[in-house]
């Protein structure tokens, strides 16, 4: 890195370690632990994942040239952007976490993607017929990922290491065994299969749930499972806060840490196929979690009662765009777990100006449904917000106005 590109990212770094030290930072930290407290002392937190737009506010800010300097520095300014220009309740850290995990390649074939569409991808299907292509399906590859982790915590360390250091972090489990079958045989097919071929489709699930079962074995074994009690991030959008897991040691199980499943790839089945083909293999892998955060953009109200009530580590669950919130908050009544709303992007990855009256109804009508809940509001898979920090400043203002105005 050159002499310039260092001296920025060590300017950057001096910056984010003041953020983290100040009094506004302490106070999110602390709201944060009482809201994984869950007894009803703490408020509804909102966060804005970045991530899906960020180049659009976050490439401006950047000066470095070399390679190695624009992504740090990039790392560094995507640190403090919702701190300091959206205003919402990412916090900002006084180190600079690293982990390093597992991944799977799933029953052996790479996963083929064709993304000359830009945004999105298409993936290309190698299972096209089950019954034809079963033979195809192996066991799942476990990719290691040590190397990558070497690195990336060489070249932090050695850049600005003296200033955030560079700490070894848990990160939960996170696996999405519908999400492996589409990829590998694309949903038409993986629809078409469960109809047509029942027997088979359950040993492909039997296949996938033994080889995340094995996965999570290996990362026991290795010692890859530490602490998620805290700032680690947890899918989606949220994080780890919480008193009802091990805070402290290594080489940690399974069932002392939390884990994220969803099931997107089947909304477009009922209710009872879902109870058939994917509960009985994510009720054996959520089994094996401390906590279990559930859910994606799949609506989860048409296979609450059947299925998802009966996740016994559930403690987070995601209510998308297309979830029925009020519902939703009727039966969560009592239970311990989080109402983690999912606002529709719309609201500001769309237009250039957003529509407030239609802002402030969509939130007045979440704080109602998750009345006596403890409530996060997420809001993610935006794409653009016309390089307007402003425009989601003043979404996160809304946000917190329509939850004063219920409490």
């Amino acid at each position: 890195m050159e002499k310039k590109d260092l001296a920025r990212v060590r300017h950057l770094a001096e910056h984010q370690r003041e953020l983290a030290a100040s009094e506004r930072n302490q106070g999110l930290l602390g709201d944060w632990d009482r809201h994984g407290r869950m007894d009803g002392s703490g408020r509804p937190m909102v966060t804005i994942e970045l991530w899906t737009f960020g180049e659009e506010i976050v490439n401006p800010l950047l000066k470095c040239e070399t390679a190695e300097g624009r992504a740090v520095e990039a790392l560094l300014t995507s640190n403090v952007v919702n701190f300091e220009l959206f205003r919402d309740d990412t916090f900002v850290r006084d180190y600079l976490p690293v982990s390093m995990g597992y991944g799977m390649v799933p029953f052996g074939l790479p996963v083929r993607r064709d993304e000359s569409g830009g945004l999105g991808h298409h993936f290309i299907p190698q299972v096209c017929d089950l019954a034809q292509d079963f033979e195809k399906l192996g066991t799942s590859v476990i990719s290691k990922n040590r190397d990558n982790f070497e690195k990336r915590k060489a070249l932090l360390e050695d850049a600005v290491g003296d200033i955030l250091p560079v700490r070894h972090v848990g990160s939960p489990l996170a696996f999405s065994p519908m999400g492996n079958i589409v990829r590998i045989m694309g949903m038409e097919n993986m629809y078409i299969a469960m109809c047509d071929e029942p027997e088979l489709f359950h040993r492909m699930m039997e296949m996938q749930t033994r080889d995340f079962l094995m996965l999570m074995t290996e990362m026991e074994q290795d010692g890859l499972l530490l602490p998620t009690v805290g700032d680690q991030n947890l899918p989606q959008g949220s994080y780890c806060f919480t008193h009802d897991l091990p805070a402290a040691g290594t080489h940690l199980s399974t069932t002392q840490v939390w884990g994220y499943l969803d099931s997107q790839e089947t909304s477009g089945v009922s209710a009872d196929m879902y109870h058939e083909y994917v509960f009985p293999y994510y009720k054996t892998l959520s089994d094996r979690f401390g906590l279990l955060s559930y859910g994606c953009c799949e609506a989860v109200h048409s296979i609450w009662e059947k299925s998802v009530s009966r996740f016994e580590t559930l403690r987070k669950i995601s209510i998308s765009p297309w979830c029925d919130e009020e519902m939703m908050g009727t039966v969560l009544q009592g239970r311990k777990v989080v109402f983690h709303r999912k606002p529709s992007p719309n609201y500001i990855g769309v237009e250039r100006h957003m529509d407030e009256a239609s802002v402030r109804t969509a939130m007045e009508k979440t704080v109602s449904a998750a009345k006596g809940l403890t409530l996060e509001i997420s809001q993610r898979d935006v794409y653009t917000v016309h390089g307007d920090a402003g425009k989601v400043a003043r979404y996160v203002t809304l946000i917190r106005e329509a939850c004063e105005k219920k409490e």
